[in-house]
């Protein structure tokens, strides 16, 4: 049986009493875009238009008036059974994308934190590739981005800071001369991996994949059993007791530009302030340098 999303039906009904898909956007506290995409999505789930395409403003067909006036009496019992279940209306829910770097980091941690100045908010937490993540913070459908950038980022972020990499290793690891540098990391879409394939190619030198996982655990691990070198920011290699190759026979890392990014419209007091709290507690890292 097919089964409507409240949240597409409430949409519509924002867009139909504000007469506007930007002021809807704006309620709703996500983008212009984003509405429109909900909008679409509803009608593909009902198979038929609920919108008037050929009326002036913002106009429902036959079948959109039925939808409508069933939507707000499904989304006020909705609204009724939490309220009375609860006691109160639900908190804040923050959509959070992080790089897959920052996998298994500190990051659970401190969002667990900062929920104790916000009792209310609650998170919801993925990872993905940084284009991907930029497009659902455009379109709405993510609140709150930590992204790494090879270059200093041009879109507008609320906070940007530098972090240094560099290679880190144990004693058990060994370089052939001739043949290539063996690689520990998360994977393709991991900025640290990246900034190191491109460096290694830039030198004339060539890489091996050896030991690629999701699992922090397991990255360290590897590293400590001799499997390759890997590239990670200093301050992660110092609280990780990793043992940095200073003097490594391997060209020097880049820095990378870590950006919190915040998306627009609506009520943004608890994001705008999860952003400060993450940009503080990351930035412990001894080398990262604030960039204007």
């Amino acid at each position: 049986m097919l089964n409507i999303p409240t949240d597409l039906l409430r949409t519509l009904v924002a867009v139909i009493d504000m007469r506007s898909f930007t002021k809807a956007a704006q309620s709703l506290g996500v983008t212009q875009p984003a509405v429109s995409a909900q909008i679409k999505r509803l009608q593909y789930l009902l198979g038929y238009e609920v919108l008037d395409k050929s009326a002036p403003g913002v106009s429902l067909t036959p079948r959109g008036e039925i939808v409508v006036n069933n939507a707000r009496r499904l989304l006020s019992i909705n609204d009724e059974i939490l309220h009375l279940t609860s006691g109160q209306m639900p908190g804040q829910t923050i959509r959070v994308g992080i790089p897959l770097d920052y996998a298994g980091s500190r990051i659970p941690g401190t969002l667990s934190r900062f929920r104790q100045q916000w009792p209310d908010v609650s998170y919801n937490v993925s990872s993905a590739p940084v284009d991907e993540m930029l497009r659902d913070l455009t379109h709405g459908e993510l609140d709150l981005v930590l992204a790494l950038f090879a270059e200093k980022p041009t879109i507008e972020a609320r906070h940007v800071w530098t972090q240094e990499l560099v290679w880190v290793h144990s004693d058990a690891v060994k370089l052939d001369a001739e043949g290539p540098v063996p690689l520990v990391s998360y994977g393709g879409d991991s900025a640290c991996q990246r900034a190191a394939v491109a460096t290694l190619h830039g030198a004339g030198l060539d890489c091996n994949f050896v030991f690629t996982s999701h699992s922090n655990v397991s990255l360290l691990a590897a590293v400590a059993a001799g499997f390759g070198v890997m590239a990670v920011p200093r301050g992660r290699a110092i609280r990780n007791k990793l043992a940095i190759w200073e003097d490594a026979p391997l060209p020097k890392l880049p820095e990378l530009y870590c950006a919190l990014l915040v998306r627009e419209g609506g009520d943004r007091s608890a994001i705008e302030q999860l952003a400060d709290y993450l940009k503080e507690e990351i930035r412990v890292d001894p080398t990262s340098v604030s960039a204007p």
